[in-house]
This record gives structure tokens, C-alpha cells and sequence, in this order.
């Protein structure tokens, strides 16, 4: 698969499980930190936060796959 075809799997696997996370924890959150439709607030930069860290875990755990994918010598 090429570079640019894995760059956007990684993105939109961070942005769907980024947005069930801050959406599962939404509720637990202070009021000032939950997004409200159509507005851009403290909320909408908690949840790109999250999609944020969540494409690095994915960037990390591809990477290690493909370090441990390649022959060794």
C-alpha cells in the first residue's frame, strides 16, 4: 500500500476511535470542556487533542510493525 494510502488509514482510524473516546468520557467532563454543535469551543480542541494522541499511538504501534516486519542482517 503506498505511503500516502496509509497516512490517511491512520488518520481517519484516529479520528473515528479519537471521537468515540472523547465522546464516552464527554459526559465526565466540566461543562466548559464539552463541545456544543456549531461552535467552535474549549470542547472541539479537548476532542482534536484526543484524535491527536490516538494518531500517535497509531503512528507508534505501525511503525513497530513495520520495524519487526523488516529482515534482520
Amino acid at each position: 500500500m503506498s505511503k500516502g494510502a496509509n497516512n490517511f488509514i491512520h488518520a481517519l482510524a484516529a479520528v473515528l476511535a479519537g471521537n468515540a473516546v472523547y465522546f464516552l468520557v464527554m459526559r465526565y467532563l466540566p461543562l466548559a470542556a464539552r463541545h456544543e454543535r456549531s461552535r467552535i469551543d474549549l470542547g472541539m480542541v479537548v476532542d482534536f487533542l484526543i484524535c491527536l494522541v490516538a494518531l500517535g499511538m497509531i503512528k507508534a504501534i505501525a511503525s513497530r510493525r513495520s520495524d519487526s516486519d523488516r529482515p534482520k542482517g
